[in-house]
């Protein structure tokens, strides 16, 4: 399948909808999973609670988690006139690698999104701060701007503690734009979810939110199983398609990591996967192409990122299990135990999914690549799942109530 046949008849302004502010959650519930949960199964429409998740759940299941962690990715700067500069971590330019990025002792260079850029026309930013008794100062100076992006060099006076923990002391939580405030201390925890692990993300995989331990250990003792991938939510999880022309949208890229284990368990269990969030679902479909590279071209190649469209290339005769088994060979014939990857993967009303059976996702925003992934799944049923949404009061977007939708195949 060619891009333009993907694309055609598809049009960006035929995924609005009418989303009053009220309807943003601004703040979480007071108990995570005291949430609303709309089920979509084969074109039925039922409410019930997050709490109730098991009950819905397909029998058996496997449940797919991204367990990427927020960091604390908001930096502000005071220039001496006094204006203000906020710059906001996107990814690790040098050393490219998070985990190296995080562990850098002196400094280290990061791609960032500039706030009130225009003030920063020279010079270096100094900012100096306290933790613990401890003195501290963190430089920040511009380098370069290369597409929209600024790559800043951050530094300090103390060499024995690396970046990861200056932004544990200094930074601020990324909440999304869309709330419209300020990051208070109750969204350290809450715009994280309880089992996130591996520092890189800029956004929370929403749909996560809404578990606690306890529904993880209902999860557990009902016989569901569990599996873990990462994948670092960027800033561009928020950007909107400009235009009714998706060709000319570009996907962000995300990185991503999966080892072994989960690929034998998806393997195990691949007619009942469930996807916790879009980001498991990206994950896990860029997984099925790298797993057609191996089939075509006996190679990976993981320094390349899946492409927007690599996807749709993939013939649909060829199953899922196909395509993960020959990633686990490949594997294990190189002696890999861990892959780390990036994508751009685009998910459009016309994919076919190789791997998930089910999602749980949060109600996203209007003319949104998400939208259109949720639109693969139930077809034109999004809009009266969102009408139902609306009628029924949830609550929308990140802190908004959540969905378990099934793929019919």
């Amino acid at each position: 399948m060619n891009k333009n046949d993907i694309i055609e008849g598809v049009n960006i302004s035929d995924f609005n909808y009418d989303l009053p502010d009220e309807r943003i959650a601004k703040f979480p519930l007071v108990e995570r999973s005291s949430s609303k949960l709309l089920v979509y199964d084969d074109g039925d429409i039922c409410d019930s609670k997050f709490a109730n998740l098991a009950s819905h759940l397909p029998q058996n299941a496997l449940l797919v988690f991204n367990n990427t962690k927020v960091i604390r990715a908001r930096l502000i700067f005071f220039k001496p006139t006094g204006a203000r500069i906020e710059i906001f971590c996107l990814e690790p330019h040098l050393p490219a690698d998070y985990e190296r990025a995080f562990a850098t002792y002196g400094s280290t260079q990061w791609r960032c999104m500039v706030g009130n850029s225009k003030k920063w026309n020279s010079g270096d930013l100094v900012t100096k701060f306290s933790h613990l008794g401890q003195d501290y100062e963190i430089r920040a100076t511009r380098i370069a701007i290369e597409d929209n992006q600024s790559i800043v060099e951050f530094s300090t006076n103390d060499s024995t503690i690396t970046f990861g923990e200056l932004l544990e002391m200094l930074g601020k939580i990324p909440i999304p734009p869309y709330l419209n405030r300020e990051s208070q201390v109750s969204d350290e925890t809450r715009y994280q979810t309880v089992y996130s692990k591996f520092e890189g993300s800029v956004a929370a995989p929403t749909a996560g939110l809404h578990f606690t331990d306890e529904i993880l250990s209902e999860l557990d003792n009902s016989g569901f199983k569990r599996a873990e991938v990462t994948l670092h939510v960027g800033a561009g999880t928020f950007l909107p398609v400009k235009g009714d022309d998706l060709s000319q949208h570009i996907m962000h890229t995300e990185h991503f990591d999966f080892n072994t284990d989960t690929l034998e368990l998806i393997l195990s269990n691949i007619d009942r996967v469930v996807a916790v969030g879009t980001t498991s679902v990206r994950t896990l479909e860029s997984i099925s192409v790298l797993g057609y590279r191996v089939m075509t071209s006996d190679s990976i190649d993981e320094g390349r990122c899946v492409g927007q469209w690599e996807s749709y290339a993939i013939p649909k005769e060829i199953k899922g299990a196909e395509l993960v088994k020959s990633l686990i060979d490949y594997m294990h014939r190189n002696d890999i135990k861990r892959v780390k990857a990036s994508t751009q993967i685009m998910i459009t009303p016309r994919y076919s999914f190789k791997i998930i059976s089910a999602l749980v996702t949060n109600f996203h925003q209007p003319q949104s690549t998400l939208l259109l992934l949720i639109s693969a799944i139930v077809g034109d049923n999004w809009r009266r799942m969102y009408a139902f949404a609306m009628d029924n009061e949830y609550r929308f977007l990140s802190y908004g109530d959540s969905s378990l939708l099934k793929i019919k195949k």
